[in-house]
């Protein structure tokens, strides 16, 4: 069975249990009502086993209601699974009295037992018809005895029925309609609450979605944004019209902030987004991407020479003194300006290449003696990377220097290692370890991605294979899969192709996305694909939640198994009270769909309990353990007892 089928057995138990402890006065009174019928009509010690019998069932019912986990805890398997027995033996148990009835020789009677077999149907399928786990195995017992109870009428003989039993008749039919009543507007009213957390959970999700996209102080957008704003900018870019991207950097704000006080430096910061606002205008987008540093963007631009003198105006507007407290404060600010089309012939404008040519020639202009806007012209600037790079870059993946390295994933409540996430990293011929920040750009910018994931691919697949075979058990190991992977058929194949050839170590693998893939300009292809991919038993998970808007409109569009919740939420965590109200929403609408939840970046004790008091069950992170090469893996599992060890933090 699936994680995700699994999670949603999770979630259907819990408002299960919710509501059969909702339930148990009206089963009580039913139990009570047909027990006494079964002993009128001469069942005296069948009535009395089903009393006990019932009974039991009721107790343990209360006690599985009772000693629930509370809400954010994830219900473990024995208790999903019991609390199913209970339901399925149960059914079973309230269905009894239809046979003892139909073996009595009075018409009426038998006419009672069928009566009961219908209310019994009737809680069933109203109850439980938006659980279909639940629904359809306690139906199916239920039709199964509806035959058998047939079966036994058939063969007996029926005696003409005394007027008191069709009394009792006349009334069980009664009880039946006021049940039948009762439980349809108790199913309205359950579809009502679902109706409602649905409609709570949007405008949640509508509010965090502001919250992630915006800058709390400026209002501006947040670097996520921006990136996701400007790539449908260049997905719907008209031919003729360019589009420019200006980076800006701001002079002498931090004498200001260091002077005057943080507020005046908020204030600036506040006057320059609103500058910027006005400058940019319906069709343009500003972004403060952290500090003193922001971005526009402005598109429908008939050529260069037009950008270079929208700059210069964004920096007129930007140095225009502003007072504060009866203080004139002065400001300036150093702008680096790239635009379509720039590129040599076969260069592609992405977001990465438009703000990284803005990003150098703001450099350029802030070292400039007259602090004018720079325009990014490739010709004039040092290519970052040769063909010998690529050529160094192919031999570190095919001679495996580039490669897997696992950081453990915790449960915080107990320290048991449950999961890794494969990492990579190039161990250099020089004797150097180096991090991905220093060559996965390289490998993006050379179009590498998909020979390099592969070969990431195949290495974490042959090390989980390693580990399975010795007893031992990973868990769930992430590995994370790119935009070039999904977008097109052949990666995709290649990657389906290295799952396939370790049919034991696939149902151990989770493919982790980032929202940057489906700002793509082939979405929709990357979006058939993940659910290709979750069709055939793979777990997905999207990584980096909530950094922009797009990871709300993507639990909408598509299914994910998990969460992982961005470092940089967890590292203001109980010191920016919007963080920490996040935080919690997000954990809050993964539990309402049922989705796992991972915590990244975790370093100290303080983020640890802060997110154990939210909810939050899984994380990773320096505090627990940096990433690991793999022959330091095998002693964090411990082969006996196929669970993690665990991990003294």
């Amino acid at each position: 069975m699936s994680a995700s089928r699994l999670d949603d057995i999770r979630y259907q138990t819990r408002i299960i249990a919710q509501v059969e402890r909702r339930d148990t006065p009206k089963r009580v009174a039913a139990a009570a009502l047909i027990v006494a019928i079964c002993w009128y009509a001469g069942a005296e010690r069948a009535a009395l086993t089903l009393l006990i019998v019932l009974t039991c069932y009721e107790l343990v019912s209360f006690a599985f209601a009772y000693f629930m986990p509370p809400e954010g805890e994830e219900l473990p398997l024995g208790y999903v699974f019991s609390l199913w027995l209970v339901n399925l033996t149960s059914a079973l148990a309230y269905l009894a009295p239809s046979f003892v009835l139909a073996m009595q020789p009075s018409t009426a009677l038998m006419l009672v037992g069928f009566i009961w077999l219908f209310g019994v149907y009737v809680h069933v399928s109203n109850t439980f018809a938006a659980f279909p786990f639940y629904n359809w195995s306690l139906m199916g017992p239920s039709f199964v005895a509806a035959f058998i109870l047939l079966y036994l009428v058939a063969q007996t003989d029926f005696e003409h029925s005394p007027p008191a039993h069709w009394i009792v008749a006349m009334g069980a039919f009664t009880v039946y309609v006021f049940n039948t009543i009762e439980t349809l507007n108790k199913q309205k009213d359950t579809q009502k609450a679902l109706a409602l957390a649905r409609r709570e959970a949007t405008g949640r999700l509508r509010r965090l979605e502001h919250l992630t996209r915006h800058d709390n102080l400026t209002g501006a957008l947040n670097r996520q944004a921006f990136d996701a704003d400007l790539a449908k900018m260049l997905k719907h870019r008209r031919g003729g019209n360019e589009i420019a991207v200006l980076l800006i950097d701001l002079d002498g704000f931090k004498p200001i902030n260091d002077t005057y006080s943080h507020d005046a430096g908020d204030a600036v910061l506040i006057q320059i987004a609103n500058r910027l606002h006005k400058v940019a205008g319906e069709s343009g987008i500003v972004a403060r991407l952290g500090g003193d540093e922001f971005a526009v963007a402005f598109d429908g631009l008939p050529s260069a020479d037009a950008a270079m003198r929208l700059a210069t105006y964004v920096g007129r507007a930007i140095s225009t003194p502003m007072i504060w407290n009866q203080k004139t404060l002065r400001i300036a600010g150093s702008i680096g300006v790239n635009v379509t089309g720039a590129l040599p012939k076969g260069g592609r404008d992405t977001v990465g290449a438009l703000c990284t040519g803005a990003d150098q020639a703001m450099y350029r202009a802030k070292h400039s003696p007259n602090a004018a806007p720079v325009l990014f012209k490739p010709d004039q600037f040092t290519p970052r990377l040769s063909l010998s790079d690529r050529g160094a870059l192919i031999i570190a993946i095919q001679n495996h220097e580039i490669r897997p390295y696992y950081q453990p994933k915790i449960h915080l409540g107990t320290g048991q290692v449950v999961g890794f996430e494969a990492l990579a990293r190039w161990v250099h011929p020089d004797g150097a370890l180096r991090l991905p920040a220093q060559f996965l750009s390289q490998i993006n910018e050379l179009g590498l991605q998909g020979d390099f994931l592969i070969e990431m691919a195949k290495q974490v697949m042959a090390d989980i294979s390693t580990l399975t075979k010795t007893g031992l058990d990973p868990g769930q190991v992430s590995i994370n899969v790119p935009e070039v992977t999904l977008a097109t058929q052949s990666g995709l194949a290649d990657f389906e192709r290295v799952i396939a050839n370790h049919p034991d170590a696939a149902r151990h693998i989770t493919i982790e996305i980032t929202e940057d893939v489906f700002i793509a300009r082939a979405a929709e292809a990357i979006q058939n694909s993940v659910k290709q991919l979750r069709r055939g038993g793979m777990r997905v998970s999207l990584d980096d939640f909530g950094t922009g808007f797009a990871s709300f409109q993507h639990l909408r569009q598509l299914e994910f198994d998990e969460l992982k919740i961005d470092s940089s939420f967890v590292a203001d965590l109980g010191r920016d009270p919007a963080v920490d109200v996040m935080v919690q929403g997000f954990l809050s609408i993964a539990s309402g769909l049922g989705v796992a939840v991972i915590a990244e970046g975790v370093e100290n004790q303080a983020q640890r309990q802060d997110l154990l008091g939210m909810g939050c069950i899984v994380a990773q992170g320096f505090l627990f353990s940096r990433a690991l090469p793999f022959d330091k893996v095998a002693p964090l599992l411990d082969a006996p007892t196929r669970t993690g060890k665990v991990l003294q933090s």
